[in-house]
């Protein structure tokens, strides 16, 4: 069965989102991309491209002709929300249209005319000064997903193909960090990676390592009570649930190459725990991957980039590893449905 195209969101306008929107299509024959479309303002990405003296042709379509056209032009998927902004300059009033392209971008995999959401980077911040109610990207899209109902509960994965890590607690200061952490989070994260491994990666006993909290994972309550009180217990709990977990693991020795062919997935219990890791591996080419989510979800593993938006600088590599694997996680589903 042929994939549909990829749904690839504009990003924030005055970020790189857009610029690497061209410079992937700009690739798609040498890297062999699967067909996406962009949902972005028209005249903004045709400005862009001549100012990058990229000279891309840019075409104007609906979902059905997406596919068609994708060799000889990049299909934009027009936004009525249009823009003025000037790259490295953020505007709040480009709110409208960084949330429509998500929107749309999503509706469009609900209704079976895209495949999967790939979405470029948003600056919180600015959609903040334009009054947007949700924490963040993830919880937008989880919102979507609801459709009214329950939002599911999203699971961030940081993926390159030597590592997968998910941060069990993400966005929060450190020292909240002990009291957000607990077994029940810990499972039903766990729960939701080893369910996503094996329909969208295909792996049937998905591997699941748990870091410890602490240094040394506790040093057997020396250095933290939480390993032994908090993550031991996930352990276990995953385990009667029939999935391979082990640990808590010392943080610091999970990450060489030895011990990283022991499991599929690494669950760390913070932010930094997870990262770190992965763009000491994978800076340039790292993907954020959406677990829990009805649809697929990826993102390149950086931000808007403001301070070298517009100059011709910026690398699309994390943009071109998303929509790849994107595509692999739909083919993959396709061949594993539920």
């Amino acid at each position: 069965m042929p994939l549909p195209p990829l749904a690839l969101t504009q990003g924030d306008p005055a970020g790189i989102g857009p610029e690497l929107a061209l410079l992937a299509w700009q690739r798609r024959d040498a890297l062999d991309l699967p067909p996406f479309a962009c949902i972005a303002d028209l005249d903004h990405l045709a400005r862009l491209s001549r100012r990058l003296s990229l000279d891309i042709p840019l075409a104007a379509c609906g979902w059905d002709e997406a596919g068609r056209c994708f060799r000889d032009a990049l299909p934009v998927i027009p936004l009525v929300e249009t823009t003025h902004v000037e790259p490295g300059r953020p505007d709040p009033e480009t709110a409208a249209g960084t949330i429509a392209a998500i929107t749309r971008a999503v509706a469009a995999v609900q209704d079976g005319h895209a495949g999967a959401v790939v979405t470029n980077p948003i600056a919180k911040s600015v959609l903040y000064a334009a009054g947007f109610a949700h924490p963040g990207h993830t919880e937008f899209l989880a919102h979507l997903a609801a459709k009214g109902g329950t939002a599911p509960l999203p699971v961030m994965m940081l993926w390159c193909e030597e590592l997968a890590v998910v941060p069990v607690t993400i966005h929060v200061p450190l020292r909240r960090v002990p009291d957000l952490l607990t077994t029940e989070l810990i499972v039903e994260t766990g729960r939701i990676v080893a369910e996503g491994l094996t329909r969208s990666f295909g792996i049937a006993v998905p591997r699941l390592a748990l870091a410890g909290l602490n240094p040394h994972a506790g040093e057997d309550g020396a250095l933290g009570h939480e390993d032994a009180a908090i993550v031991r217990p996930a352990v276990d709990a995953l385990r009667r649930l029939g999935i391979d977990a082990t640990g808590p693991y010392p943080a610091d020795t999970m990450f060489h190459a030895r011990a990283r062919a022991g499991y599929d997935c690494a669950l760390a219990m913070y932010h930094d725990q997870a990262l770190i890791p992965i763009k000491t591996i994978a800076f340039d080419e790292g993907v954020n991957v959406t677990l829990g989510l009805p649809f697929i979800r990826t993102s390149p593993d950086h931000g808007t980039a403001f301070d070298i938006a517009g100059r011709g600088i910026a690398r699309p590599d994390s943009l071109i590893a998303a929509l790849k694997l994107a595509a692999r996680m739909v083919a993959q589903q396709q061949r594993t449905p539920r």
